[in-house]
Parts: C-alpha cells; sequence; structure tokens
C-alpha cells in the first residue's frame, strides 16, 4: 500500500510574493495559448492578451510571418495596441508618445526626440518573445530558450486528428475568486464528480504523460453522450490549459491567474458551421464551470480562513494533482 501524499502549504495559494514567483519562473517559462490563428490572417493583424501580468502581441507581418512581442513601448512603457485585437497599418505606434515600430521590431521614428539628442534608432527595438502555431492555435513563450511547442504537445498530438472543418468559434470568460492553482486542481481530477457533479457518471483515472494530463477515457465530466463519437479526449497541458472534445466541439479552457486570488477562465469552442451540438456543448461546458467556480472559491475561503493547514492526496486517485503540486514548488524555489 502506497502512503497518502501531503497537500501542498497553504501559503502557496496565499502569498502575494509567491504569486510573483510564479509569474517569473512558470508563466514567463511557459507556452501559453494566446487565441486563434484566424484573428491572424492578413497582414497586420493583431491579438494581445495580458498573461500573469506581462501585457503580449502578436501580429502578421507584410511577409506573412507571425512576429511576437512584449506590448511595451521602448520609450516610456507606453502600449503599442490597446484593444485584445485589431489591424495596424504597416507599424506599430505607440498609443503614448506615438513611436513608431516596425512588424520587425525596429523602432522607425522618436517622435518627440529632436536631432540634437542623438539617439540611435537601430539600437532600440521592441522586446521579442517566441510564437508558435499549432492547428489554428496561436501560442506564445516569454522564455527565448524555452523548447518548441509540438514537443509539449506530443502526447495531444497523438490523440487528437486535425481537423480543418472546424472553422466557427464562440468565446465566454468567466471570473473565479480563487488562486489559480485551486482551480487548476480541480480540473485535474475526477473524484469531486460525486460530490460537485452527482449527475455526471463516474471516475476516470488521470495520468501524466511528460507535462501533460490524460484519461484513458474522456473524463466523467466531459464523456459523450454518443459512444459512437469520432473524437474523446480531455487533457491538461502545464501549467494551465485545457483541452476537450465533446459532442465533436473541441474546447479549449484557458486558466489565467489574475493576480494571487483571482482566476480568468476563458473558454473557446471551436466547431464545424453547421454543427447543431455546439449548443448542447457549451451548456454543458458552462454547468460544469459554474459548479467548478462555486466549489473553488469556497477551498479558496477556507484555506484564507487559517484553519487548514494540510490535507492529503490519493496516490491512485490523486496522481496528477500530486504531479502539478510537486511542479509548481520545484519551479518557484528553484
Amino acid at each position: 500500500m502506497t502512503a497518502p501524499i501531503p497537500t501542498a502549504p497553504t501559503f502557496l495559494y496565499r502569498d502575494p510574493a509567491v504569486f510573483e514567483r510564479e509569474r517569473q519562473s512558470i508563466f514567463a517559462r511557459s507556452w501559453q495559448f494566446l487565441g486563434l490563428e484566424a484573428d491572424l490572417r492578413r497582414r497586420g493583424e493583431y491579438v494581445a492578451e495580458i498573461i500573469a501580468g506581462f501585457p503580449v502581441v502578436v501580429v502578421r507581418d507584410e511577409a506573412g510571418a507571425l512576429r511576437g512581442y512584449h506590448n511595451v513601448c521602448r520609450h516610456r512603457a507606453g502600449p503599442l495596441v490597446s484593444d485584445t485585437k485589431g489591424r495596424c497599418d504597416k507599424e506599430f505606434v505607440c498609443r503614448f508618445h506615438k513611436w513608431r515600430y516596425g512588424f520587425d521590431g525596429a523602432l522607425r521614428a522618436a517622435v518627440n526626440f529632436s536631432a540634437t539628442d542623438s539617439l540611435d534608432l537601430a539600437s532600440v527595438s521592441l522586446l521579442p518573445i517566441q510564437v508558435t502555431a499549432w492547428r489554428g492555435l496561436v501560442f506564445v513563450n516569454l522564455d527565448p530558450t524555452a523548447g518548441p511547442l509540438e514537443t509539449l504537445f506530443g502526447p495531444v498530438a497523438a490523440r487528437l486528428p486535425e481537423r480543418a472543418s472546424r472553422s466557427a468559434s464562440v468565446r465566454h470568460s468567466h471570473t473565479v475568486a480563487c488562486n489559480w492553482k485551486v482551480y487548476v486542481e480541480t480540473y485535474l481530477e475526477g473524484d469531486h464528480l460525486e460530490g460537485v457533479h452527482a449527475d455526471q457518471g463516474h471516475h476516470h483515472e488521470v495520468f501524466m504523460d511528460g507535462e501533460v494530463a490524460l484519461c484513458g477515457h474522456t473524463h466523467a465530466h466531459h464523456a459523450p453522450q454518443d459512444e459512437t463519437a469520432e473524437e474523446n479526449l480531455w487533457a491538461w497541458v502545464w501549467p494551465n490549459l485545457g483541452l476537450t472534445v465533446y459532442r465533436d466541439t473541441l474546447m479549449i479552457e484557458h486558466i489565467r491567474p489574475d493576480g494571487p486570488d483571482r482566476t480568468i477562465v476563458d473558454h473557446t469552442f471551436l466547431h464545424s458551421p453547421e454543427d447543431l451540438g455546439v449548443d448542447a456543448a457549451m451548456d454543458a461546458s458552462e454547468d460544469i464551470t459554474d459548479a467548478h467556480a462555486w466549489v473553488c472559491e469556497r477551498v479558496q475561503n477556507n484555506l484564507d480562513a487559517g484553519v487548514f493547514t494540510t490535507g492529503m492526496l490519493s496516490p491512485s486517485r490523486e496522481g496528477a494533482v500530486a504531479w502539478f503540486q510537486a511542479e509548481v514548488a520545484r519551479r518557484v524555489s528553484a
């Protein structure tokens, strides 16, 4: 028999200093979902987001390539763009003092500098980040030395056939008053189904494959009603991305921290334009998210109360949660 595994210390879910270490050691060094390549079809189209406090932007340049940068002007930290998506006319123009940059990141004009200021334009450029498109999804990584996204997503790619027909998308966003790790840990196990989703079926074991969590079958609360469905997937990718196929709809669940005690859960649903099952998939997903939000907020309240100090995890049923807690602790203490 294997002894229970102690849970992570509660200060990891409460201390703002821990969250700052997570920003630098986890979110600045991991692949993060940004958006859809369909929103970046034309030259100059961009997608922008704030990832764990880091403002980033990705643009389709004039040669057709995707380029990513911190959404920060090198003059006085003004934003290059202010909307989450849009189109620039051949260059970025800072919204603060109108410094102009090419899509290659080079500074073209420092509008409020005179000739006597002797600023060398060639010495100033935007701060770049890595960008990769995978099956129509756009990911960014702030770490220039990070390994390829394809390696991370290998276990998912082996189980998820490519489907060009999923060309339509719907997006929802939820704000949950809990630390991001509380929400991830709830996502990573099925034992809560009987308590939180009593009508959703039975438990399926979650196992780790590299930095990806998978089920032998789709997680019970995402199991398709039609057992003959063409695809069947439940996956989680380090550190904060869920992927589910339900009723032939691919759902992307991005669990974004918005400070140490608030989480934004973004859902993107990809489906065939003529698919009549997408509404059922969305309704099921929203019900699950509401239930998760309810329990996660109460777990966070109990962690904040200071009575709970250490719990225990089942090695046979909560191994993915234990892996996640150990990986977070390893990275923030490195």
